[in-house]
């Protein structure tokens, strides 16, 4: 069963649309709370194709973590056109 906090996460997250990212700090500060602990919902997310929570980064670029390993996390991000290298999102200039 989803918490009321979790619920919120996950209704900004699945409104992120394919190809595009946020990061744990925009959630979380949407909802006045910590990136830790928007990360710590996504963990629990039990539907991770309705829920996209791979496409939440880490504010510097890096990855984060995912309930799948990074790998399978890297793997639907550049399915979706996002380009990851060494674990670091690359954004065009």
């Amino acid at each position: 069963m989803q918490t009321k906090f979790q619920e919120r996460v996950y209704r900004i997250v699945k409104k992120i649309p394919k190809g595009k990212v946020t990061t744990y700090g925009i959630i979380a500060k949407k909802l006045k709370t910590s990136p830790r602990a928007v990360g710590k919902a996504l963990n629990s997310n039990k539907n991770l194709i309705k829920i996209p929570c791979h496409r939440v980064i880490m504010s510097n670029g890096e990855i984060g973590g995912y309930k799948l390993g990074v790998k399978k996390k890297i793997e639907l991000l550049k399915k979706e056109g996002i380009k990851v290298e060494k674990n670091i999102l690359q954004i065009n200039n």
